[in-house]
C-alpha cells in the first residue's frame, strides 16, 4: 500500500462518526469545562503538550482527556461539570509543564459563570424551596446569594467550578455553568 492509500484510509477511519465541523470545532460548552488556570480557548489546543499531569494529579477524577473523535482537541483536559465538578484543589495548575493552566489563587479561578434558569428552578418557580445549589458553593455569600431563599449569582466573584450545577436535583439541571473563555483572545 503506498503512502498517499494509507493517509486516505487514516482519515477516513478517523473522520468516521464525527459530523461536519466536529473535528476542528471547540469542545467547550455548556458544563463541559477547562481545569482551572486554563490560558483562553483560542490558544489552548496548540499549547497544551498533551501530557496528561493534569488529569493524573487530580484526586477526584474530575479532569478527563479527550479522546480522538474530538480531533484536533483529542489529548487536551476538559471537566464534565454535570458528572465530576472541580473542587478547586488547583493540583492541575502545579503540575503543568507549559503554564496551558497558569497558576491562579482558587479566588481568581474563572472556568465560567454559573447561570440560573428561573423556570426550571424550584426556588424560583415556586414549586418547592431548595439551596443545594447554594450549600455546595465554595464562596456562598460571595458567588451565590440568597433573595428570600432564591439563589442569585454574583458574576464577580463566581468560579466556575461546577459545584452547583453537580449538586442541583432538577433534570435538565436548573443551574448551568457557561464558559467564559471559549473563543475569546487573551489580552
Amino acid at each position: 500500500m503506498d503512502r498517499r492509500l494509507f493517509l486516505k484510509f487514516l482519515a477516513t477511519g478517523i473522520l468516521v462518526g464525527c459530523a461536519p465541523g466536529e473535528f476542528t470545532s471547540s469542545p467547550i460548552k455548556t458544563n463541559v469545562l477547562r481545569p482551572p488556570g486554563a490560558i483562553p480557548e483560542d490558544f489552548f489546543a496548540s499549547r497544551c503538550i498533551r501530557c496528561g499531569r493534569c488529569a493524573e494529579s487530580c484526586p477526584y477524577r474530575s479532569i478527563k482527556i479527550l479522546d480522538i473523535k474530538h480531533g484536533f482537541y483529542a489529548g487536551t483536559p476538559v471537566i464534565y461539570a454535570e458528572k465530576i465538578p472541580c473542587y478547586l484543589c488547583m493540583r492541575c495548575v502545579k503540575v503543568c509543564p507549559t503554564g496551558t493552566l497558569q497558576k491562579v489563587s482558587q479566588k481568581e479561578v474563572r472556568m465560567g459563570l454559573a447561570r440560573v434558569n428561573r423556570r426550571l428552578c424550584v426556588t424560583w418557580n415556586g414549586t418547592g424551596i431548595c439551596r443545594s445549589c447554594y450549600n455546595a458553593c465554595p464562596f456562598k455569600e460571595q458567588a451565590i446569594k440568597l433573595d428570600r431563599l432564591r439563589p442569585i449569582v454574583v458574576p464577580e466573584a463566581c468560579v466556575g467550578c461546577g459545584l452547583c450545577t453537580y449538586s442541583c436535583p432538577v433534570k435538565p439541571k436548573a443551574i448551568v455553568i457557561e464558559p467564559i473563555y471559549a473563543f475569546k483572545a487573551s489580552k
